[in-house]
């Protein structure tokens, strides 16, 4: 036989072996890809107002909790489901003691606490959605201070708050640090509002206020605060840093409303309703900061 003749016989013979039998079911290939949606992660959210989204009746919005909080921004822009279980009026006690958030202290879309505290609440959530977890944000302690704003004496009505919420945040974060896994944990802080008691009429004597208020803040608050997050692992937000709080208050600017007054008070007119409304709360403006804060924490 020639060479050519056993080349062909040789084509054929290999074609037999590996042709597939008609009546046989051909085999099943299979994907290199998946089908299946990825999971999307649970973004936890604990706090008082601030996390709620609150804000006061104004241009004819009536009060109450809202989806422009800065929790509801965050969640948006890391495409995370938020479970918002924060509670509008919160003192840094009340995480793991109170059991009564009813609407409208509720943040929009939160679920039913079932008779559970915050703590209780969130621990439920992260445990229930173990390695599913993109975020935890904690911001407390404000509602603790705030009555000192009117106090006779606020320096010593502040340090009493501060010794307060250090205990109750060494109770509650380590609980929710070992529920939370590896999970990132953001401890915030807020703006130093009190500095809008320099132009706001409800403070004689507002100016003093305004400068007991950035010491305050910045070193013994904050640090208290920093502290006892970065105790867990947890990393700290500084929103009095992010709002311009720790400015000088030498440096003037002129406000189209108040004239010359502390950039650093200027800021905090914008970003919140403390120059206006004497509220505590901030502005759409201000959650605004807040969520580009966190998000910066988190590398975005």
């Amino acid at each position: 036989m020639r060479r050519s003749a056993l080349f062909v016989v040789l084509l054929v013979l290999l074609g037999a072996c590996t042709t597939e039998d008609p009546g046989e079911p051909a085999p099943t290939r299979t994907s290199t890809t998946s089908s299946a949606a990825p999971v999307r992660r649970v973004y936890v959210s604990l706090g008082d107002s601030y996390a709620t989204g609150y804000r006061p009746a104004d241009g004819g919005d009536p009060a109450g909790a809202t989806k422009d909080g800065f929790a509801y921004l965050v969640a948006a822009r890391r495409d995370l489901e938020l479970v918002n279980v924060a509670c509008s009026g919160a003192t840094s006690g009340q995480l793991d003691t109170s059991t009564d958030c009813a609407p409208p202290n509720r943040a929009p879309d939160a679920p039913d606490p079932e008779g559970r505290t915050q703590l209780d609440a969130a621990v439920r959530t992260l445990r229930d959605h173990a390695g599913e977890v993109g975020l935890v944000t904690v911001i407390i302690g404000g509602n603790d201070l705030a009555p000192c704003a009117q106090a006779s004496d606020p320096l010593t009505c502040a340090t009493q708050a501060v010794t307060e919420i250090r205990a109750n945040l060494a109770t509650v974060l380590p609980t929710l640090r070992e529920a939370a896994g590896d999970a990132p944990i953001l401890g915030l802080t807020y703006p130093d509002v009190f500095l809008g008691a320099w132009v706001s009429p409800a403070f004689p004597d507002g100016e003093r206020l305004a400068r007991l208020s950035v010491p305050l803040f910045q070193n013994y608050f904050n640090d208290t605060l920093r502290t006892e997050y970065e105790k867990i692992g947890a990393r700290f937000v500084d929103i009095t840093e992010s709002t311009g709080g720790y400015g000088p208050l030498t440096e003037l600017t002129q406000d189209p409303t108040y004239g010359p007054i502390p950039a650093p008070v200027a800021k905090v007119c914008t970003l919140t309703y403390f120059c206006t409304l004497t509220d505590v709360h901030p502005t759409k403006p201000g959650h605004e900061t807040i969520a580009t804060a966190v998000l910066d924490a988190l590398g975005e």
